[in-house]
């Protein structure tokens, strides 16, 4: 498809998303940067924030800040009742079947912390294997590596191809007896790779294995329901789908959410303390200790609210269009390489420069407002697996456009004429 048809096709997506209506949401899209229009293109890192996001931090902290569930006051009742919606509303979007299969974490990151710790502790033992994969976060491999080292488990590794999808084989055969838990990205956040979730969770089912998915690549750009995928535990951060940082959901099975020790102790996930013993609150405060981010979880369902206005097709048609359009633009360039070609992609691309180190690109690319990322992006197996120590990212969001888009490819050329 040639550069012209797919800028119309892109136009065409982004009318029917009105893209240009949703960027007027988000303030920080009007802003400059280094005096010359903003152009975020580090979406796969944090997202940016619509206002009425902005406003449900502004409104809690100005109008109903409290504690929840234990102050006899309105303050106390409404920000309770606002914090309990928002459970509410993670629930429905990711279609759980009930709002006490979903915890409140600080991210990704502490969600795969506890299921590592609080499943990993009660139901893997010595000998048993973890399988993970070339493509993940280092959050979903030092937790395991950790789990291992403190209960003499193993971790198996499944490759990647050099488009960089999982070798689907060779996960058939890691499967065996002694597995007792998969836990699998659902998109690349270095490559943008989408994993074929479906068979990997129904072929660790068949052998009763559970799976964990770490979604947090996911989310912002392909509408989830766990209930379909039939996954066991299910994380993402609000600050990557258009929420605060400091937020983020584990959802779970209530099966294993009931067979789970505690992850920490203190007050919020009891039922009655005595010095002679402790009996713990019913799932999900068994896993909530302490004082949560009352105000973090009440702006991730005012995000909720936000992205459910749009048609989730509306929005992975657009941003796939962008992808396509961008991926041939990319290959204008003189020298670059993109990383990660799987034809099933959310909007990442990695990309090198021959001779040029992806900090440099990126620091010329500042200068020219423009915001990627540059270095490992906390997967450095995967990087050693394609033999580079670093790669440029690019991560679209659907408020991204194709001029943007041009503008990163034109700051790349002026790239190449500093180094060549």
């Amino acid at each position: 498809m040639s550069t012209t048809t797919l800028q119309s096709a892109t136009k065409r997506a982004a009318e029917a998303l009105d893209v240009a209506g949703l960027r007027r949401q988000f303030p920080i899209l009007g802003r400059a940067a280094r005096d010359r229009p903003l152009v975020y293109l580090d979406n796969a890192a944090t997202s940016q924030k619509p206002q009425a996001v902005i406003d449900a931090l502004l409104r809690f902290y100005t109008e109903d800040c409290s504690n929840i569930h234990r102050g006899a006051h309105l303050l106390g009742q409404r920000a309770s009742e606002a914090y309990d919606a928002a459970r509410v509303r993670v629930q429905r979007f990711l279609g759980a079947g009930s709002d006490s299969e979903i915890i409140f974490v600080r991210g990704t990151t502490e969600a795969i912390n506890l299921v590592a710790q609080a499943f990993g502790t009660r139901h893997l033992e010595p000998g048993q294997e973890i399988i993970i994969s070339t493509l993940e976060h280092h959050a979903n491999i030092v937790p395991w590596q950790m789990l291992c080292q403190r209960r003499g488990t193993r971790l198996r590794i499944v490759p990647v191809d050099e488009t960089g999808q999982l070798v689907m084989d060779a996960y058939e055969r890691l499967l065996g007896p002694r597995t007792g838990l998969v836990a699998v990205t659902h998109a690349s956040n270095a490559l943008g790779t989408v994993t074929p979730l479906r068979e990997i969770i129904a072929l660790a089912h068949r052998q009763g294995v559970p799976v964990l998915v770490d979604g947090a690549q996911a989310v912002p750009h392909r509408r989830v329901d766990v209930s379909q995928l039939d996954c066991d535990f299910y994380a993402f951060s609000g600050h990557k789908v258009f929420g605060p940082t400091g937020i983020g959901v584990l959802y779970a099975k209530r099966r294993w959410l009931e067979a789970m020790p505690p992850y920490q102790g203190g007050g919020g996930m009891i039922s009655s303390v005595r010095f002679q013993g402790t009996t713990y609150a019913d799932p999900p405060h068994k896993f909530e200790a302490g004082t949560p981010h009352i105000a973090g979880a009440i702006a991730l369902g005012a995000a909720i609210d936000f992205l459910d206005q749009y048609s989730g097709r509306a929005i992975e048609e657009y941003e796939q269009q962008l992808l396509e359009y961008a991926t041939q633009s990319l290959a204008s360039v003189p020298g670059l390489r993109i990383i990660g070609t799987a034809p099933d992609k959310v909007p990442i691309l990695s990309f090198v420069l021959q001779g040029i180190h992806p900090h440099d690109v990126g620091t010329i690319l500042d200068r020219y407002g423009i915001a990627t990322r540059t270095g490992h992006h906390c997967a450095q197996p995967l990087m050693e697996r394609f033999g580079v120590p670093a790669t440029t990212r690019a991560s679209l969001a659907m408020y991204n456009t194709h001029h943007e888009i041009d503008a990163l490819i034109d700051a790349l050329h002026k790239v190449n004429e500093v180094f060549r």
